[in-house]
């Protein structure tokens, strides 16, 4: 049974071990694109922890005859259960080798005690439905191997959401079936953060790179509380096309105590770009790199270490395919076919001109 999984060692046939946050680290790692180092606790380590402890009894128990309109059972149930994964002990083979991952971690980052983001990567994340997406927790900025440990339980823990648990009810999920691997991941200090789209996402051109960046953490640009720099680099000649300099009223910044806070900005950093010419052009070639791999548009964040040398400094931490434009395309193409009016010529120059490939895996 694997129970950890390097993500220089990931490969195709593990993604139902590791679950798609996991696997997409793991392939990028593989592709020779900039990814901080670390590694994923399988879900042969969950499984082995759960039926050490019983936890399909404690399941049993407390999901029998669970009314999922009653909102009170629910919170009241789901927190119980909850509660006892928290508590309950890991396995000792999968503890000891959690912990000496950890610590090889800190020997590859030259850090005692490096800080990890510690994050759920649910194999039901993965189905087609998606409705458990972005449902399970993330820690970030854990130190220290206990912690490690804590956080994973909490992980494992977050299968059982209220949500989470009665969609499972009510689709007749076996949630014995349900498993989860935990991803933990040397914790990037940015000086800037953001997201790249290898197409322009208001028209759907592909001859460019989109880039949206602000100060700090990237939390600020994904929720949309901060206005980010937005930028247009050209795929071939690298060229900046467009740049607007937005006016950024804040920046998610780490204090000495671990904890990202909002801070107010004034003056002159409030209004500079937040990315060097240099780093943009970087960023684009690595989304390319990105796009190319993975043989279809995609949706990247990235990030500017602080722990880095310069020329180095870019990081992605994520790349997923691009759908708004994508998913366009193919239901254009499908209505087409669907009519018969396809003029040949034009699909020949169109498929040139924007080559849209999908991987078959």
């Amino acid at each position: 049974m694997n129970i950890v999984m390097w993500f220089e060692s990931y490969w195709e046939g593990m993604k139902a071990e590791v679950g798609g946050k996991a696997a997409s680290l793991g392939e990028m790692t593989g592709a020779g694109l900039p990814v901080p180092p670390g590694f994923a606790l399988t879900t042969g380590a969950y499984r082995k922890s759960r039926d050490a402890a019983d936890l399909d009894a404690t399941l049993a128990r407390l999901l029998h005859g669970l009314d999922t309109d009653d909102t009170a059972m629910v919170t009241d149930r789901c927190g119980r259960i909850r509660a006892h994964i928290e508590q309950m002990p890991m396995d000792p083979e999968v503890e000891s080798r959690l912990r000496h991952a950890y610590q090889e971690l800190c020997r590859r980052c030259d850090t005692p005690d490096v800080p990890v983001a510690v994050r759920s990567s649910a194999t039901s994340e993965d189905s087609p439905d998606a409705s458990f997406a972005g449902e399970h927790d993330t820690y970030l900025w854990v130190r220290g191997a206990d912690a490690v440990v804590d956080a994973v339980r909490r992980c494992w823990a977050s299968l059982f959401t209220d949500r989470a648990t009665c969609y499972r009810v009510e689709m007749g999920y076996d949630h014995r079936t349900v498993e989860m691997s935990v991803v933990v991941q040397k914790m990037v200090r940015p000086i800037a953060a953001g997201v790249a789209f290898t197409l322009n996402p208001s028209d759907g051109d592909r001859s460019t790179v989109a880039i949206d960046s602000a100060w700090g953490f990237g939390e600020g640009v994904v929720s949309g509380e901060v206005t980010p720099d937005n930028f247009l680099v050209d795929k071939v000649l690298y060229e900046i096309t467009k740049r607007r300099v937005a006016t950024k009223e804040v920046e998610f910044r780490l204090t000495d105590h671990d904890t990202v806070e909002k801070v107010a900005l004034e003056g002159e950093r409030a209004t500079a770009p937040s990315l060097t010419d240099a780093q943009l052009k970087a960023v684009a070639r690595l989304a390319r790199t990105a796009e190319r791999h993975y043989r279809c548009p995609q949706d990247i964040e990235w990030a500017v270490d602080a722990d880095l040398p310069e020329t180095e400094n870019i990081v992605l931490l994520q790349s997923r395919p691009e759908t708004v434009w994508s998913r366009k395309a193919a239901e254009a193409a499908a209505a087409r076919a669907a009519t018969g009016n396809v003029d040949l010529m034009q699909s020949i120059v169109s498929t040139l001109m924007n080559p849209l490939h999908s991987r078959n895996k």
